[in-house]
């Protein structure tokens, strides 16, 4: 990003956004040294010139910024339907089990939308540059249908359709197994969606003075940028570092935060993270979280319990169970199927143990009581258990794998992995 944009501020606080890296000297420095040296090496070979070269000409105006607030709004829906779309081809194209057949079916939608709208090919910057210019019927002058541009809602309407099958042509592309990037397209749409809010307000009579269509245009690429990678500080300094100024950085705030707040509360996760927080995989700046999520269940887990079967006696239970184990708790466990149906505790036979006349009176399914919480192996991550254990106050949970028991997990020997991860992760 340093090197591409010539922002290298943008791009260290990118690192720190979007991966949720710790702002110490030990991680600040290596991104120091990355951003400055690719810039410089941009520099060498290209010299001043830039990707998105962007020129502000109209100044921000107080009387502008409820349109900027309005704009934030537009840029957070337009983000969360992002989200929803990503989620929903992603979940359709799994279902295809094989890549050869992902990438056929992908591809031929792919090539439908840009036979029928070829600004979605690419990465969009020279569309971008033509809004920022003021040339939106340059951008659109291949529309399929061949409809008049001198007609401005005509053009609102080809923009808006723009944005939202972008959006499609994005989501197919990585679906379909494709690398198609997420930033690039991000900023190619909130340009035109910035640059469609502006003609919409200029035209709709109710204001006397026209907003400026180029600051739209880049404050739009900023408002996006906040929702869909949700990193509205990237989004901020990005902007300001692209127009060599902070003329713009007012309406930036304004409408990043706006569009990040309503963002986050619809979707959680970014499009970056959304697979990993899916997943419970995705670290964050929550230690806790993180360090669960380091954290392997396998090696936790303690298989020194003697299990006892529904049908056993008070006797059986006594001579096989309590004298060979040296645990205070016996899951008790079908005979046939190897499920856990329940457990017994040492407290639960002391009373009545040592009565000689109940040992083939009583069965461990009378006595039996069903566990406090049940991990299971295949659905439960870290975070989960170690919320079982919080809920429910045991020093013990049973483990099992598709209803079959595999062992226990004890609160001291979770505790002490996790105080080990925590100390390994912390160094």
């Amino acid at each position: 990003m340093s090197s591409i944009f010539k922002a290298p501020v943008a791009a260290i606080i990118f690192a720190i956004e979007v991966f949720s890296l710790d702002l110490t000297i030990a991680s600040l420095l290596p991104l120091l040294l990355a951003s400055l040296s690719a810039i410089l090496t941009s520099y060498f070979f290209f010299g001043d010139d830039i990707l998105l070269p962007f020129k502000i000409e109209d100044k921000f105006v107080i009387q502008d910024a409820p349109f900027y607030m309005v704009l934030g709004v537009a840029a957070a829906f337009t983000s969360i339907y992002f989200a929803q779309v990503y989620d929903r081809i992603h979940k359709f194209f799994e279902k295809i089990k094989s890549p050869i057949n992902r990438l056929i079916l992908g591809g031929l939608l792919l090539g439908a939308l840009i036979f029928f709208i070829p600004p979605l090919y690419g990465e969009g910057f020279e569309v971008i540059n033509n809004l920022i210019a003021g040339n939106p019927e340059k951008a659109l002058e291949n529309n399929f249908l061949q409809m008049d541009l001198t007609n401005v809602w005509i053009v609102i309407g080809l923009l808006a359709g723009l944005v939202f099958f972008k959006i499609i042509a994005s989501c197919l592309t990585f679906g379909a197994g494709g690398v198609g990037g997420i930033f690039a397209p991000t900023l190619f749409m909130g340009s035109i969606m910035g640059n469609c809010m502006a003609k919409i307000i200029n035209n709709s009579g109710f204001i006397n003075t026209p907003i400026s269509e180029s600051n739209f245009t880049l404050v739009g690429m900023a408002g996006l940028l906040a929702g869909v990678l949700h990193a509205p500080l990237t989004a901020i300094f990005l902007i300001a570092e692209l127009t060599s100024g902070y003329e713009l950085f007012i309406p930036l705030m304004l409408t990043a935060t706006i569009s990040f707040i309503i963002t986050k509360y619809f979707s959680p996760h970014s499009v970056y993270n959304m697979e990993l927080g899916r997943k419970g995989e995705l670290i964050t700046h929550n230690k806790d979280h993180a360090v669960l999520s380091f954290m392997d269940i396998d090696k936790v887990i303690e298989t020194n319990f003697v299990s006892i079967t529904s049908n056993m006696n008070l006797g059986e239970i006594v001579h096989t169970a309590v004298i060979k184990s040296n645990r205070n708790i016996f899951p008790v466990i079908d005979a046939k199927t190897k499920q856990l149906v329940g457990i017994i505790l040492l407290d639960d036979l002391r009373p009545i143990m040592f009565d000689q006349d109940l040992y083939t009176e009583i069965r461990a399914h009378e006595i039996m009581q069903p566990a406090p919480e049940i991990i299971d192996m295949d659905k439960d991550k870290m975070t989960d258990i170690m919320k079982k254990f919080q809920d429910s106050s045991a020093w013990n949970l049973p483990v099992v794998k598709g209803d079959v028991y595999i062992g226990f997990i004890s609160k001291s020997k979770l505790l002490t992995a996790y105080r080990r991860q925590l100390i390994n992760f912390t160094n």
